[in-house]
């Protein structure tokens, strides 16, 4: 663009076009998109213990698309009988117990003490406002983060607490067939989760904090039921003393509930995630219920009930994919929430109706208007 400047009437100004700026697209800069792997490939990977195939094969399981859906149910078939070869642990607690920076001791002492390698997989939980995650727990895990011989992966529930559940235990197979011989199973939390996280580890670990309630609060605790063992966090300071009276509610409140059918006896013990005291009586702990598990055959079992189990939440969940996903079913169930809101109808009869329409279909398809 000329200046106004260099016009007549200014005689004697002279002013200069100045310096064309480069583009800021480097020129030099090609676009190459990422080859997508084979399943073959992805499969030698895992198996070679390449932990960024192994990423790129949990995206895969973790993805929506049906597509990719396919893709990695060949993968989990081939990887499957290279998988159960190792120590899964189911780490749960109330927010703010200290469940990352426990891992990060857990993690840290048995990578030394036993070497292989350690996988831990942390179930986030999504915003039900804006539906994210932040997937921030590796910033806890400040030394797990950089040992070489630790995969961390977090995942957000996205809504979803049995889709991202299923797709946790398919990762499993997969870590192991990586090579990863412990598997952290970290949940977002006491609720729901827990019984997920509880069908797919052998051992459960339940973190606790001192002052949360006496023996009779430790009883109505249906989470402490499933654990196998119990140990509370921050056992430090001023705090020790309050922490073992606490171990000693739980251990009277362990007395109450039938005996598990294990045949182990949970145990209570006190630790310190901050300074790292304590640690080695809790895998000692894992190891000897470990050990028990497997000399009266009750850890085979449980693997094998663990794995009709998820047969049946995957047909349980395609069934209720099935349904809603639907074309005709969405139209039927606009009509039906309208009658609902309107008075007309009650939620139960409206449920029922569509689902009489639904399993009448699938019956007698040409009758299905």
């Amino acid at each position: 663009m000329e200046h106004p400047e260099n016009s007549a009437e200014y005689a004697g100004l002279q002013v200069n076009s100045g310096v064309e700026q480069p583009s800021i697209i480097n020129p030099y800069l090609k676009r190459r998109r990422r080859r997508e792997l084979s399943v073959a490939e992805i499969v030698e990977g895992i198996r070679k213990g390449d932990v960024t195939v192994l990423s790129q094969a949990v995206t895969l399981v973790e993805s929506v698309n049906p597509d990719h859906q396919q893709r990695a149910q060949e993968v989990i078939e081939k990887c499957l009988p290279c998988s159960g070869n190792s120590v899964r642990v189911g780490i749960s607690g109330v927010p703010g117990a200290g469940k990352s920076t426990s891992i990060d001791e857990f993690g840290m002492h048995v990578l030394k003490e036993k070497g292989g390698k350690l996988a831990v997989l942390a179930i986030d939980p999504s915003s039900e406002r804006s539906k994210g995650s932040i997937l921030g727990d590796k910033t806890r895990m400040e030394k797990l983060a950089l040992h070489p011989d630790s995969f961390i992966r977090p995942s957000p529930t996205a809504g979803s607490l049995g889709g991202v559940a299923r797709k946790t235990r398919e990762t499993i197979i997969l870590c192991e067939a990586a090579g990863f011989d412990k598997i952290f199973v970290e949940t977002v939390g006491v609720g729901q989760s827990e019984t997920a996280c509880h069908s797919m580890v052998d051992f459960f670990l339940l973190i606790q904090l001192a002052g949360t309630g006496d023996e009779l609060q430790g009883i109505k605790r249906g989470i402490m039921e499933i654990s196998d063992g119990i140990v509370i966090n921050k056992c430090d300071g001023d705090n020790v003393d309050r922490c073992h009276m606490a171990a000693t509610n739980f251990r009277n409140a362990l007395h109450f509930f039938p005996m598990p059918e294990s045949g182990w006896t949970p145990k209570v013990l006190c630790y310190s995630g901050f300074y790292g005291t304590g640690i080695k009586e809790i895998w000692d702990m894992i190891y000897q219920y470990i050990d028990f598990v497997k000399a009266n055959g009750y850890f085979a079992y449980r693997r094998n009930e663990q794995a009709k189990y998820w047969m049946y939440e995957t047909i349980n969940e395609q069934l209720r994919l099935h349904f809603y996903n639907d074309a005709l079913r969405q139209q039927q169930l606009e009509d039906a929430e309208r009658m609902v809101l309107a008075g007309q109808k009650t939620s139960f009869a409206a449920a029922q109706q569509l689902l009489d329409s639904y399993f009448q279909e699938k019956t007698h398809p040409t009758s299905s208007v």
